[in-house]
This record gives structure tokens, sequence and C-alpha cells, in this order.
């Protein structure tokens, strides 16, 4: 598949999706660019957005055939982190993808 930002973004959803089909009808996450992920306003708790992580990694490997690693130091490092919303989570694979 092609790295384009809408490819990123499906690829986002996918990892989101997966989480809401594990949540109740009530809690589930919205798939917006404007969806925050981390921090006070966070629609996740801790172990949520390991899990979409974590298959958020995985989809894009399959994807787009390149290994990223969202929590790394250089991830870490960064002010605001990469997953503040999905849009910031966008940008952050986008950069990825390219180097």
């Amino acid at each position: 598949m092609q790295v384009t930002e809408d490819a990123v973004l499906e690829t986002i959803y996918q990892a989101l999706r997966a989480l809401n089909a594990e949540r109740a009808a009530d809690a589930q996450i919205a798939l917006a660019p404007t969806t925050c992920l981390f921090g006070e306003a966070s629609v996740l708790d801790s172990l949520s957005l390991v899990s979409v992580i974590v298959d958020l990694e995985t989809h894009v490997s399959d994807a787009f055939g390149k290994s990223v690693s969202l929590t790394d130091d250089r991830a870490m490092s960064r002010d605001p982190v990469p997953f503040t919303d999905v849009t910031a989570l966008q940008r952050y694979l986008l950069e990825l993808l390219a180097a």
C-alpha cells in the first residue's frame, strides 16, 4: 500500500476499531482526527492506549511493509508526544514512514 495521509489515517482507525470491538456500545471511541488519545482529555486509559499502539505498529508493518516503534525515546521525548490526538499520531507516522 502506498503511504498517503488517508492510508495512514485509515490504519489508525483500524487499530481504534479493534479496540472498539472490545468495548461496550456506550464506550466507543470516536473515529475522528480530533479524538484525544493521551492526556487529561483522553478517551483511553493507559492499558487501552498500549493496546492501540501495539495494534497500530502491527497494522503499519502489514500495510506499508515497514516496522515502526511508537514508544521509543524519539517519540516519548517530543513535546507534545505524538499520541495527543489522531492527527498528531498521523503526522508522526507519516514522518516515520518517510524516513
